[in-house]
């Protein structure tokens, strides 16, 4: 049971370091992700939860709008202790080695074992073409997705592909743009010192997104002649939830960590979502509710996620796995069996993502780049010190160097001239 004296404490007591449960909420944000998914990639009907908060969000959105949620709290933690090369390296290192390696999994390894498998020669699944494995790398590789499919695999063979008509092999990857983009505004905020020093210009942006939000929902194109950045609906959706993340991390030493208002953010988040004004109102409720969840959760569940972090494993790899067990016909035997099966090869790939390529990703985060501005330019100013000119030794004439030296010889009277002064 939470501890009573955690209402007076701050909300930077409780999620202090990493004894906190922000590691469990999000793996299971991520197992949020894979159930919502199963609808339609088992062809099971449209996305749970929205025929039930009047299409305000699903499952999967909600579960996403959490991820950007823990993220905007330690993101910002994180610019706030760090220079902006180490910002910058540590989180593309915690981001772009995992995805990259999904990419390649998709394109290397799931991909002409399908090809095959559907009659064809492997070596037609490598030619150059505009859907081939080279494109689907090249079109992806910045975050940014151009192409979710890789020839014709999956459009006809899995239910997602038949309903779509469309090659997808990993739908989850889109937020990461998203994720990515969010964190350049945190880089920003920490060149520009609003982190550490200007921190009411992080509310004053929260509460232009709050105003967008009843914009958007008010008057959906009005915002594109005034804030261009957020005419895309997810960009705007996304970030709200993680600057109420920043600002809640800049101030969580002033910000209570109180029971009432932690469950009182909960039922209004719920709420919402049942009658409406989720966007604008049961986000921010949302935010503080599961800040304030990962730091009242009992130890036990504390110890979740501390060391081995398989949360954005299970995000980047769900997709790609339940449309592999489709491919295969395990939707076939019903929901929860491909549900089943699906969490069970994911948490394997997850497993491996972690251990093999983001904790060894991790590593490196003081390495490098990670050291800091201040180490590299001590280095660079040490490295450019112009030294003192030690002039080099007098040339000799090597003949002089030849010549034995001369010893003073003793006179004697025969040495002496023939005539002397009288």
């Amino acid at each position: 049971m939470p501890s009573a004296q955690a209402s007076s404490r701050s909300i930077a007591a409780g999620l202090r370091g990493h004894d906190n449960a922000l590691g469990l909420i999000r793996l299971v944000l991520a197992f949020f992700v894979l159930v919502d998914h199963t609808f339609p990639l088992g062809g099971y009907g449209p996305d749970f939860g929205g025929q039930y908060t009047h299409e305000q969000a699903n499952l999967g959105a909600i579960a996403v709008g959490g991820f950007f949620a823990i993220s905007g709290y330690l993101i910002a933690k994180s610019g706030m202790s760090t220079d902006l090369l180490q910002f910058l390296w540590r989180r593309a290192l915690r981001i772009f080695p995992g995805f990259l390696t999904v990419l390649l999994v998709a394109a290397f390894v799931v991909g002409p074992v399908i090809w095959v498998l559907n009659g064809h020669t492997l070596l037609s699944y490598f030619s150059f073409a505009p859907a081939s494995p080279w494109h689907y790398l090249a079109s992806n590789w910045t975050l940014a997705i151009g192409s979710y499919g890789i020839r014709d695999i999956f459009a006809a063979t899995t239910p997602y592909g038949v309903q779509t008509g469309a090659s997808v092999f990993n739908g989850s990857l889109w937020s990461l743009t998203y994720e990515w983009t969010c964190y350049l505004v945190i880089a920003v905020l920490l060149v520009t010192a609003v982190l550490r020093k200007a921190r009411p210009v992080i509310a004053v942006i929260v509460a232009a997104l709050f105003v967008a939000q009843i914009v958007q929902v008010l008057r959906p194109h009005a915002l594109d002649a005034i804030l261009p950045l957020l005419t895309n609906e997810l960009m705007l959706r996304l970030s709200y939830p993680f600057m109420v993340g920043a600002l809640i991390a800049v101030y969580a030493r002033s910000i209570p960590l109180d029971h009432r208002i932690g469950v009182a953010s909960g039922v209004v988040a719920v709420a919402t979502l049942f009658t409406g004004g989720y966007a604008v109102f049961g986000v921010p409720a949302g935010v503080y509710f599961v800040l304030w969840l990962g730091a009242v959760l009992p130890a036990p569940l504390r110890r979740v996620g501390r060391t081995n972090d398989y949360s954005y494993g299970v995000y980047i790899y769900g997709f790609l796995v339940q449309q592999t067990l489709a491919y295969f016909g395990l939707y076939k035997l019903g929901f929860f069996p491909f549900l089943l099966g699906a969490t069970i090869v994911t948490a394997g790939c997850a497993w491996l993502s972690w251990h093999i390529v983001e904790k060894r990703a991790m590593m490196l985060k003081d390495w490098g780049p990670g050291r800091g501005i201040a180490h590299w330019w001590q280095w660079t100013t040490a490295a450019m010190r112009i030294r003192p000119r030690q002039l080099p030794p007098a040339p000799v004439d090597p003949n002089e160097a030849e010549l034995p030296p001369v010893s003073p010889q003793p006179r004697t009277g025969a040495e002496e001239p023939a005539s002397r002064p009288q």
